[in-house]
């Protein structure tokens, strides 16, 4: 089954205005009390992430935050099975007072912003997190190695009375079909000067999902890679692709097939990613008439953009109606005519 993109798993965060910046210290900068006990409290976190123990997950977690805790529950035990058995490294973490946070007038909670300066140098990492109530917080980063696979469990802790507990879970896996997000920006860069903009562009899409930890997260080496992502878009992405402003692609029967998002999928777990298209569709019909569609689509966009076929397993389709569930069907490049 398609994994689609999934937004982070945040927990109690509201849409407000910005503040301005709070403090942000590094854990080269903050006290040996301070980094011992984050890292103490993201690998106890972890260790109950690899061992399924949503209960006493739900423990050690923020009270307002436990009573609703289904969701995180979920995908609990989906990570569990990839981190079992893998050796835990605590990576990074960051200390984020937010104490002098302010509620709006009308009781709103705005942004939350914290510019974090990495070895007193021009590099930054950002923290930019909405609706965060006041409160001392932190951010720890956990890489969990020799399981199946490597992954990252990355938490938002608070500090509720003296104790560090848990505020927001964002795990991810740190390969893609078996590479890094280092090499995927590589082979992007690569791709650009061989003027194979397509590749380029999504090649920058994994390299950006694996080495972004949250969307709340920025910093100096991933908004360079973003502008090379940009620079490096399509001709026929000047415009975006969106809903609003779709790819339009005509089939070889005159047929227009319209896409409002492309991107890349690893959930079949191949040498290579899959691209993913979404299809625009009046309706969605019955299982074969979607299903031709959808290959028909497929069809259409290989021929428009050859340069896809390559570096690529095949392609994920998934028509969409508002309001439907999405019929998605996957095809390897091989059997795409």
């Amino acid at each position: 089954m398609i994994r689609l993109k999934t937004g982070w798993l945040t927990l109690g965060l509201l849409v407000g205005g910005v503040a301005s910046a709070e403090v942000c210290t590094t854990q080269s900068q903050m006290t040996g009390a301070d980094r011992d006990a984050l890292a103490a409290a993201a690998r106890g976190l972890a260790t109950k992430v690899q061992a399924g123990d949503v209960n006493g997950l739900r423990a050690a977690t923020a009270a307002e935050y436990a009573k609703d805790f289904g969701g995180i529950g979920d995908v609990v035990g989906s990570t569990s099975a990839h981190v079992k058995g893998g050796a835990l490294q605590v990576e990074q973490v960051y200390l984020l007072d937010g104490s002098q946070l302010k509620r709006g007038a009308d009781g709103s909670v705005p942004d939350a912003q914290f510019f974090c300066s990495l070895n007193k140098s021009a590099a930054e990492a950002d923290f930019i997190i909405s609706g965060l109530a006041p409160g001392r917080y932190g951010f720890a980063m956990v890489d969990v190695r020799d399981g199946s696979s490597p992954w990252r469990l990355s938490f938002l802790l608070r500090q509720d009375q003296g104790q560090w507990v848990m505020a927001g879970f964002y795990p991810k896996p740190l390969l893609a079909a078996g590479h890094d997000g280092l090499w995927y920006w590589t082979q992007a860069r690569l791709m650009t000067a061989q003027k194979e903009h397509w590749n380029a562009w999504l090649y920058y899409q994994q390299a950006e999902s694996l080495l972004r930890p949250t969307n709340f997260i920025q910093s100096t080496h991933l908004e360079k890679l973003k502008a090379e992502e940009t620079a490096a878009a399509p001709p026929a992405l000047s415009e975006g692709v969106s809903a609003e402003s779709p790819l339009v692609v005509k089939g070889t029967d005159g047929a227009e097939y319209r896409f409002t998002a492309l991107g890349v999928d690893d959930s079949l777990g191949n040498d290579k990613v899959d691209v993913t298209a979404h299809l625009k569709v009046d309706q969605l019909g019955d299982a074969a008439a979607a299903r031709k569609r959808n290959s028909d689509a497929m069809n259409a966009l290989l021929a428009a953009y050859p340069e896809l076929r390559k570096p690529f397993h095949g392609v994920w389709m998934i028509a969409e109606v508002p309001g439907q569930n999405p019929f998605a069907t996957e095809q390897a490049m091989s059997q795409i005519h």
